[in-house]
């Protein structure tokens, strides 16, 4: 373990300082997109200005013969698009892959200055963010990048779940982790091929009403992932990161892909991924909070003045947890509608 003095070091002669504070930006979605293909790599522009988060994937979905056209890919369109305030992110491919040294010292050497964020797949503890931690400086040094790259990581495996604690903060690059339901359901044994939500066989059921045991009894469908979403967010905001719920796989189940990701923001999840257009309107819909709970937000805060003692508003208790409550709430309403026009005149802020 680093001294913590030294924690804030840079790990490169030459390389940036890191950055003492993650910088919390919209990061409602992060929407993926296969630069290898030509079409969707035309549309780029166009997605990137109705996104918070755009992410160039290097790695699942590009077959083996187009990883390194992909790579090109994500260079070229990097070089010649201007993303505003859009954030520019990439995947690489994993650490035991054949690739993701070039990855790296391709995407940091030519554009390492646009991008925001790296995002690490299949992290299973603090040793793999030290190895990228060490790579990325030397790559940012001999590139004369100026603001250190993020380290984003995906929790895809029973041994990442268990040292979650340790991977959030293992660096100052750390910028947040997503669950990856697919590869850590697998590397569970779990008997479920979906990629994230419910199944129908994880359920509960209610009591006996009679001798038969099949009369009169309701089940409710229970969520595979609640314990792992839980403890990768405590993981997060123990350590100032942020956390983000990953891929939904069923396209066409808009409404199923909504409950999940508003269990996920309940939870206290920042966004999600976004695999398709249609499930861009999803998370900035799920993500950004509601006008009544932005409202309501404001009446607690207006009414509590420093934050301390209690008040009764409409027959309810608020107190200063309630107004620390209501602040996150009014804090995050606050950066999106910076960012979003609508949110502004729907928020009146």
């Amino acid at each position: 373990m680093r001294n913590p003095r030294a924690f804030l070091r840079p790990l490169a002669v030459g390389a940036p300082t890191p950055a003492a504070d993650i910088p919390f930006r919209p990061s409602r979605m992060i929407h993926f997109f296969d630069p290898s293909n030509e079409k969707m790599a035309a549309k780029v522009p166009d997605i990137a200005a109705k996104v918070d988060i755009i992410l160039g994937n290097l790695e699942d979905a590009v077959k083996t013969e187009m990883k390194v056209p992909a790579r090109r890919g994500l260079i070229d369109i990097a070089k010649k698009t201007d993303f505003g305030n859009t954030q520019l992110w990439t995947r690489v491919n994993s650490l035991d892959s054949p690739w993701v040294l070039d990855d790296f010292i391709d995407l940091v050497t030519e554009i390492g200055d646009k991008l925001d964020v790296i995002m690490v797949p299949k992290v299973e503890g603090a040793q793999d963010i030290h190895y990228v931690d060490r790579l990325l400086a030397q790559l940012e040094a001999r590139a004369g990048v100026t603001k250190p790259i993020l380290v984003h990581a995906i929790l895809e495996t029973a041994e990442g779940v268990a040292n979650v604690e340790e991977i959030a903060g293992a660096s100052p690059r750390m910028q947040g982790i997503s669950l990856g339901p697919a590869d850590l359901a697998a590397s569970r044994r779990m008997k479920t091929t979906r990629v994230g939500g419910g199944h129908p066989g994880y359920l509960v059921r209610t009591d006996p009403v009679s001798e038969d045991l099949n009369e009169g009894r309701t089940t409710y469908q229970q969520d595979l992932w609640h314990y792992t979403i839980a403890r990768m967010v405590d993981a997060c905001a123990a350590n100032d990161i942020l956390p983000f719920y990953g891929p939904f796989g069923d396209i066409k189940d808009v409404v199923a892909c909504e409950d999940q990701f508003r269990n996920a923001y309940l939870l206290g999840c920042v966004g999600a991924w976004s695999l398709h257009p249609v499930q861009i309107e999803i998370a900035k819909r799920v993500f950004s909070p509601s006008k009544e709970d932005v409202e309501h937000a404001k009446v607690v805060v207006e009414a509590m003045g420093d934050g301390s003692g209690a008040v009764m508003i409409n027959g309810k208790m608020e107190d200063d947890a309630s107004c620390k409550q209501c602040l996150v709430m009014l804090d995050l309403a606050k950066e999106l509608a910076e960012r979003d026009p609508d949110l502004k005149e729907l928020y009146d802020l």
